[in-house]
């Protein structure tokens, strides 16, 4: 027996042309000799990773390993480029000039000495913002689907995927989660009483501590007056707060990224409900991670556990499940301090400003997030990329020996490997430069 070694470039055309000279006998379609290797596709396509191809070899678990190399690269680029747009949006509210021929390092530099002048000018002791992770939902089909297209040996209705995290539930399951103490609750409130975390409109019509932007009376020191000047009492309270209050606050607290309310919930409430499930209209969720058998109502809070693929198909099933995950950008609380002496008008403008950025550095929060993703997806590429085309070799020799078309499609994916390293390093260069330019705007923003 002779052993067959495709890495070696020059035995292809050896043998393609020996096994074509006597296909063009009896191949009916392929009767034109200067087109016959292309007419029968023993050929390598045009058109490469680079071009979005992922069709290479005709070897399904590898050209669904090149597939998934497509979809993290063009992950990356397209939420690097977001980054990119909200730090452009930033500078250009900043005056910064030039800004677009600057690079992506250049430009979040550039940002960041902005922000800061900009604060010092309007604000004592910086500004501050807070805010929960950003909530990212998984694609559960996603990765049925990558798993149903990469591994032949897998029944596409009988595939599960396994959700360790939270997600919409439906009515029976609600009730099995409230059962075991996991059942979540969102929306109106009952009887107005949260009990949970209020997002949006808190009544309090006694003083409590409010977490978001006070409208109202403050018994201790408030960041931003109606009319610019803070106006007290006799008890030296200011009753006409509206920013941040450092104590107690009666009147309207806005809770833009969630807290406590010690009043009436008028915003959304998320909740543990205390029996009887969740009120009418509200979304009911719960932790499914330890639940066997539980089908998501829609995505998967957390990560997507894959099916059982081949060792072949592992890699390329959750970079894609990475690839799909989508971030919601998060409520922010900001606190600050204007400067004394800053008249109203220029109050009213760096409100009008901060509104703005607000916007941009939650739409960066919500980027960086994926991007964490992405990242651990570009590592598990990088890690099959070492051995997942010798393997699929032995694996073919194991079950017969390579014909014709299946030699010629690997020494195409031979080839294109060289494209892999070049495609994956291009996104991480994307990854690393965005989280730094978000890493920089956040210590911009934490109070210093």
């Amino acid at each position: 027996m002779v052993d067959i070694d495709i890495s070696k470039k020059t035995f292809v055309p050896f043998l393609a042309c020996g096994l074509i000279s006597g296909l063009a006998i009896t191949a009916p379609g392929c009767d034109v000799a200067e087109d016959l290797a292309k007419q029968c596709g023993l050929v390598c396509p045009d058109n490469g990773i680079a071009e979005g191809n992922a069709s290479i070899s005709g070897v399904v678990s590898i050209d669904a390993f090149f597939g998934a190399v497509i979809a993290v690269r063009d992950a990356a680029a397209t939420v690097s480029g977001n980054v990119r747009g909200e730090l452009e949006g930033i500078a250009a509210s900043l005056e910064i000039e030039g800004y677009q021929e600057l690079s992506f390092d250049e430009l979040a530099l550039a940002v960041q000495g902005g922000l800061q002048a900009k604060f010092e000018a309007n604000l004592e002791g910086g500004l501050t913002i807070s805010f929960e992770p950003p909530r990212c939902q998984a694609n559960v089909d996603i990765a049925v689907q990558a798993a149903a297209e990469c591994d032949v040996d897998v029944d596409p209705g009988m595939i599960e995927v396994q959700c360790m995290g939270s997600c919409e539930v439906s009515a029976e399951v609600a009730a099995q989660c409230e059962a075991e103490g996991t059942l979540e609750c969102t929306g109106k409130a009952p009887d107005f009483s949260c009990s949970g975390t209020c997002s949006g409109s808190c009544q309090l019509d006694v003083a409590a501590g409010c977490s978001g932007t006070c409208s109202g009376t403050c018994s201790g020191e408030c960041s931003a007056c109606v009319g610019g000047e803070c106006e007290t009492d006799g008890m030296g309270n200011i009753t006409n707060c509206a920013g941040s209050c450092s104590a107690n606050c009666e009147g309207t607290c806005e809770l833009e990224a969630g807290g406590e309310c010690g009043g009436r919930c008028e915003g959304e409430c998320t909740y543990m409900p205390a029996e009887g499930g969740c009120e009418a209209g509200a979304t009911a969720k719960c932790d499914v991670s330890a639940m066997a058998d539980v089908e998501c109502q829609g995505g998967c809070e957390g990560d997507v556990q894959p099916p059982e693929v081949s060792a072949e198909c592992q890699a390329s099933v959750e970079a894609k499940a990475e690839a799909s995950v989508e971030c919601t950008p998060p409520s922010l609380s900001v606190e600050f301090q204007f400067a004394a002496g800053l008249d109203a008008d220029a109050q009213a403008e760096f409100k009008i400003w901060l509104e703005g950025f607000k916007t941009r550095f939650a739409a960066m929060a919500a980027a960086s997030a994926k991007l964490d993703g992405v990242s651990v997806a570009l590592e598990g590429l990088l890690s099959a990329s070492v051995d997942l085309i010798p393997n699929v070799i032995a694996d073919l020799e194991a079950e017969g020996g390579l014909d014709l078309s299946a030699t010629i499609g690997l020494s195409c994916a031979l080839t294109e490997a060289e494209f892999v390293g070049e495609a994956l390093a291009g996104a991480t260069t994307d990854v690393t430069g965005s989280l730094s330019a978000f890493t920089m705007i956040s210590g911009s923003v934490s109070g210093g």
